[in-house]
């Protein structure tokens, strides 16, 4: 069997966008961290996310399918909680899965990351606050790490659409 030859990790670049919500922090991180609240705005534009497990906790899992508007492409995601810091910091692997939470393999035609470590980091600024997210891929091949790299426009297409709908879903909560 051949080895799997991983990417220096020194020649990485992460991922990272920043956007400015009209939501003092302390709601912005409860939306991170309730599951009543994630099901409202996490995920791809028009797909319904359905929370199976929410353990918010430094090693807990948050464990989800977000359900296509014509449920032929259901996807199963799961989060592996590293640090969570209220409300200033969140970490965590995001992986695909299946139903049970098992760590699955992308559903893409290229070779994605099976896992991608998340930071989201929350500035006070009165009453809006700066979310940051940095991402990069963990233990992954060179191929798949060149993949990543090449996904950054998916990237903040796909985070953009969640934040945007996060965005409208602040001003409804508050």
């Amino acid at each position: 069997m051949a080895e799997k030859k991983l990417a220096n990790v020194t020649e990485a670049r992460d991922f990272t966008l920043e956007r400015t919500l009209h939501a003092p922090r302390e709601l912005v991180f409860n939306v991170f961290s309730e599951a009543k609240h994630l099901a409202h705005w996490w995920g791809p534009v028009g797909f319904k996310v359905v929370v199976k497990k929410l353990e918010f906790r430094p090693g807990g899992i948050f464990h989800y399918c977000m359900q296509s508007p014509d449920r032929k492409n259901d996807m199963w995601g799961r989060f592996t909680y590293n640090e969570i810091i209220a409300p200033e910091k969140i970490s965590f692997i995001n992986s695909f899965s299946d139903e049970e939470g098992n760590i699955t393999a992308p559903p893409f035609d290229e070779p994605w990351p099976s896992e991608i470590y998340n930071q989201i980091n929350l500035i006070d600024q009165g009453d809006k606050t700066l979310l940051t997210l940095r991402a990069y891929p963990l233990r992954a091949t060179e191929e798949e790490h060149a993949i990543f790299l090449k996904g950054f426009s998916s990237m903040e297409q796909g985070y953009g659409g969640t934040f945007d709908v996060l965005e409208t879903y602040l001003a409804q909560t508050m």
